[in-house]
């Protein structure tokens, strides 16, 4: 596997900013009320952290270190911006479904810390896919928590019915408490296939290199804070 390709494979599935390194979990529960919603919020924040890893990658050796920071929020409220205004001028009925969540992408922060942990550290083409990996497994998440929401929730998926006509649907699952449920249903799903997560302790050997191996539950760090 090529590191292109394998950029991508680790954004949806080894390093899955949702299943595996649990970020972004404000708007994958806030939004996520239906499959079309959580497809729209991922492919935009995609857009989104594609181009914002584009442009500080080819811009990393410019950006003074002591203003890498503002530096990186103003990229990515700029792409944000022109994602906001597209999204509301095509995709008007999206974009009020989404409301507020489309500006808040700027504090996503998956968005900050590809910027931070690799685009500032890498040329733009591997900094894009990267990227790409990323904003297709945060998508992949959001699709599939909203699609499961609605099923249980509504009876459909991307508004197509699929249930039978005497389903009765259980309306908790497109309400707040059925983001919660879902999510954890999904987590447990994965802990029980042992799956790459940050919570089943399933990573049992350390990198060489040092770093965060995914096995928060065995890590010396995770016990001393509980400890404490």
């Amino acid at each position: 596997m090529n590191k292109y390709a394998e950029r991508i494979y680790n954004g949806i599935w080894k390093e899955n900013p949702i299943f595996v390194q649990m970020l972004g979990l404000c708007p994958t529960l806030a939004v996520t009320t239906s499959a079309i919603n959580g497809l729209g919020m991922g492919l935009s924040t995609t857009a989104v952290l594609v181009a914002a890893n584009i442009i500080i990658a080819a811009l990393r050796k410019i950006i003074p270190d002591r203003l890498r920071l503002p530096a990186e929020i103003v990229v990515v409220a700029s792409m944000v911006t022109i994602v906001d205004m597209l999204m509301e001028g095509f995709v008007p009925s999206l974009y009020s479904a989404l409301g507020i969540y489309i500006p808040l992408i700027v504090v996503n922060c998956i968005i900050l810390g590809r910027a931070e942990a690799y685009a500032m550290k890498n040329k733009p083409l591997i900094s894009a896919f990267d990227g790409i990996g990323m904003g297709l497994g945060f998508t992949i998440a959001l699709a599939l928590i909203g699609g499961f929401r609605e099923i249980l929730g509504a009876g459909t998926v991307f508004g197509i019915q699929i249930m039978p006509a005497s389903y009765q649907p259980i309306s908790i699952f497109i309400l707040a408490p059925g983001a919660f449920f879902v999510l954890s249903m999904l987590t447990a799903l994965q802990n029980k296939l042992k799956a790459p997560c940050a919570t089943n302790g399933s990573a049992k050997k350390k990198k060489k290199s040092g770093g965060c191996n995914g096995d928060c539950l065995s890590c010396s760090g995770h016990s001393q804070n509980t400890a404490e």
